[in-house]
């Protein structure tokens, strides 16, 4: 298969329309937190002739597929292999008067949905593996191999939101004592079994086991929670930020560090609000944004997607990301 024909930006035009203000001069400087196949960062590079553009991820598959992709851009694009969680040093490294916009296309990429030796899907039989760096030592395999039945309960619980992660568990550790669990087909079967009728009338039941084995292999909700604050802060004053997440769990932190940082700090009843205390953002899209019926009909991974914005006002107590529009001019 072609290698961009694999890849459909999610919400490529709301997108850009949120971040176009920051951007549109020349000398802007954007991070793709979660560069894939690199869709939105081509887009992003045609659009805005000025921009240089950073592009971080942890996949050698996807940059290389990415490298590829925007070659033709020549030093406008800097591609580093890294944890998003790191964006905060990327941005110091390469960035150091400050970044105008940021987008974080969180979760698990086509690439990775669509090669089937990865095992990410449940749909298709793979070695257990869920890798989004393939250097990366810890494998689902290992995680049922070796976890206990508690710390297999507990990620189910936390991470796949599954009631049945009790029996899950249990059925998992009694099933790699005659042989350990190599291949997604091995676990399909056993969940499905485990599974009542009523409940696989409700959906496939190996999904939240997937997504909760995913999150646990690659860290995802901790990288997040590392990342979100360290993203805004390398924001310049009138910098924007976009951040696409595909379930709740990682919508809830996106949505609580955006709420913390757009909220005044005023203590109650104090009769004039400080300058320091007034809040850091403002949100750009009220609630979160979803795709329309048209985009998930030609892509249908837009269903799950929740798209929130916000727009740096000012500087944060630190000192950090003092420049505003005029002082960035110019910046390599």
């Amino acid at each position: 298969m072609e290698e961009n024909a694999i890849h459909q930006p999610v919400l490529l035009e709301r997108s850009i329309e949120l971040l176009a203000p920051a951007l549109d001069k020349e000398g802007a400087v954007a991070i793709d937190g979660t560069l894939g196949m690199g869709g939105h960062s081509e887009a992003l590079l045609e659009r805005f002739p000025g921009l240089r553009l950073i592009g971080i991820d942890r996949d050698q598959d996807a940059l290389g597929i990415a490298g590829r992709r925007l070659a033709r851009f020549g030093d406008r694009a800097v591609l580093v292999h890294s944890v998003y969680d790191r964006i905060g040093e990327i941005a110091d490294e390469h960035a150091p008067g400050g970044v105008d916009a940021i987008l974080l296309d969180l979760g698990v990429s086509s690439l990775q949905l669509d090669r089937e030796e990865r095992g990410f899907s449940y749909s298709k039989d793979a070695p257990l593996d869920m890798r989004m760096d393939a250097t990366s030592p810890l494998t689902a395999e290992k995680v049922l191999a070796e976890y206990s039945e508690a710390e297999l309960r507990r990620i189910f619980y936390e991470y796949g939101e599954e009631k049945l992660a009790p029996r899950y568990a249990k059925r998992i550790v009694e099933a790699r004592e005659s042989a350990p669990l190599r291949r997604s087909s091995e676990l399909v079967a056993l969940i499905t079994a485990a599974t009542p009728a009523a409940v696989q009338r409700a959906g496939h039941p190996a999904k939240r086991v997937f997504q909760a084995l995913r999150i646990e292999v690659n860290g995802e909700l901790a990288a997040l929670e590392r990342a979100l604050p360290a993203a805004l802060d390398s924001l310049v004053v009138g910098g924007r930020i976009v951040v696409l997440a595909y379930q709740s769990l990682e919508d809830r932190l996106v949505k609580r560090e955006f709420a913390r940082r757009s909220t005044s700090t005023a203590p109650a009843g104090l009769p004039v609000e400080l300058p320091e205390h007034r809040p850091e953002f403002r949100l750009l899209v009220r609630g979160a944004g979803r795709a329309t019926e048209e985009e998930i009909a030609a892509n249908p991974r837009a269903t799950p997607v929740r798209l929130r914005a916000a727009e740096r006002l000012r500087a944060s107590a630190s000192g950090r990301s003092t420049a505003t529009r005029d002082t960035r001019q110019g910046t390599p």
